[in-house]
């Protein structure tokens, strides 16, 4: 199927963006569904404003179940498990695989 390029309007800034016919591909390749709805910068804007994984970590601090000292994991313990800290959890995970 031949693709043209589109002009679309950013939802974010109100410009006008050019949505190529290769990134029109590259969507159908990927399986999306939708047209962006924003430009590239804001597109990138949005992205750098979430930060990695989409948001912030909360982490909470807890006493490592085998050596005592106290660390941070982002998860909170529910306390019927042990929590390790990060050099104990790796010592304990070496073993298995």
């Amino acid at each position: 199927m031949a693709y043209e390029d589109k002009t679309l309007v950013c939802r974010d800034c109100g410009q006008e963006f050019v949505f190529t016919a290769g990134e029109q591909q590259f969507y159908v390749d990927h399986g999306f569904q939708n047209e962006p709805s924003r430009c590239t910068e804001c597109r990138r804007n949005r992205r750098a404003s979430q930060g990695a994984g989409g948001g912030t970590r909360t982490m909470h601090e807890v006493v490592c179940s085998s050596c005592g000292q106290t660390c941070t994991v982002p998860f909170v313990p529910s306390g019927d498990r042990p929590v390790y800290c990060s050099d104990c959890f790796a010592a304990q995970r070496g073993g298995r695989r």
